[in-house]
């Protein structure tokens, strides 16, 4: 019966990624493959958790506070003035958000672009719509947007532009002076922008992350997604969001709805306790993944790997395999 699958899941290739961290599982290897990290998460994060299964908080729901918190922090920290009751879907998240995003905008033969190198759900998702994923190469060695290369990959199929900051897999945080490229882009093309902002709150030394949908006139054009996984150390716990006009949310929560009906309840309680951490966890995140970002550099160095950038942002680095290596990067 294989050949009677669909023509997408035959696309569909294995993920390298989740490979590469089921063979590291099995054979008790230190998983460098995907983004997750090395200690604990924040005890308070586990006992609000416990907290909520042991008031048997376990069945189909929606924590609106998750909304209400999320709705303040965008306004505190971005200026965007956005309706927590309309303008957030709370998902299994953000692959899944991403996913229920670019189905809830993409029609069949709709062009995406996507800036090259790029994580690698979006292609998948994009195809999975039937929609054409366009890649858009950022040029080595400080992965800068070339904004020639970017205007000339518009058509008129081009639906909307793929944003990740900080990146994935590079490290780079787009500047403002790119941002408002892609932005003046986005409105001469009318495309919707969905921006992954789940690295948000890990930047290095001086840099610093702009939500795109904070320049003027994107918000009206602007899907954010992101989830706790990354700030609060819960790649497992799948709690990711949304935000968007509220005519395009609504259009994301039925797709959401069909999906997965609802985020894992007890961790959506516990959502209320980490997006409500005081600033001096975000400050010591940010302290301890720059001693681990400046150690795992010198050791890849001293093992004869080139880095030509030093990432500002997210939890990957970027290195070059030694002339010498006499294996490709997926050889066994």
């Amino acid at each position: 019966m294989e050949r009677r699958l669909s023509a997408a899941s035959r696309r569909s290739a294995p993920s390298a990624i989740q490979k590469l961290s089921h063979l590291a599982q099995r054979v008790g290897a230190v998983n460098l493959a995907e983004g997750f990290p090395d200690f604990p998460a924040p005890a308070n994060l586990k006992a609000a958790a416990a907290a909520a299964i042991a008031a048997d908080l376990n069945q189909y729901r929606h924590v609106q506070g998750i909304c209400d918190v999320l709705a303040e922090t965008a306004r505190r920290d971005h200026g965007l003035d956005v309706d927590p009751i309309t303008d957030f879907v709370i998902c299994c998240g953000q692959s899944e958000a991403f996913a229920a995003a670019i189905f809830a905008i993409i029609d069949q033969g709709d062009e995406v672009l996507v800036f090259d190198p790029a994580y690698e759900t979006y292609e998948t998702c994009i195809e999975l719509a039937r929609g054409i994923p366009v890649y858009v190469p950022l040029d080595p060695p400080s992965w800068t947007l070339n904004e020639d290369k970017f205007l000339k990959s518009f058509t008129s199929r081009t639906k909307a532009v793929v944003l990740n900051s900080p990146h994935n897999p590079t490290g780079k945080v787009f500047s403002k002076e790119e941002l408002l490229i892609i932005a003046q882009a986005c409105q001469k093309m009318d495309c919707f922008a969905i921006t992954d902002e789940v690295y948000e709150y890990i930047t290095y030394d001086e840099n610093k992350h702009i939500s795109l949908a904070s320049l003027p006139g994107m918000q009206e054009r602007t899907i954010i997604t992101s989830s706790l996984s990354k700030t609060y150390s819960v790649t497992g716990w799948r709690i990711g969001w949304a935000c968007a006009p509220a005519s395009i949310a609504s259009a994301i929560r039925n797709i959401h709805v069909k999906l997965t009906d609802s985020a894992p309840t007890p961790f959506q309680e516990a959502a209320l306790t980490a997006l409500t951490s005081t600033p001096d966890f975000y400050l010591s995140l940010k302290k301890d993944y720059e001693v681990r970002r400046d150690f795992v550099l010198q050791l890849l160095k001293d093992f004869g790997f080139h880095i030509s950038f030093k990432p500002q942002g997210s939890v990957f680095v970027f290195a070059e395999l030694p002339r010498s290596w006499q294996l490709t990067d997926v050889s066994p």
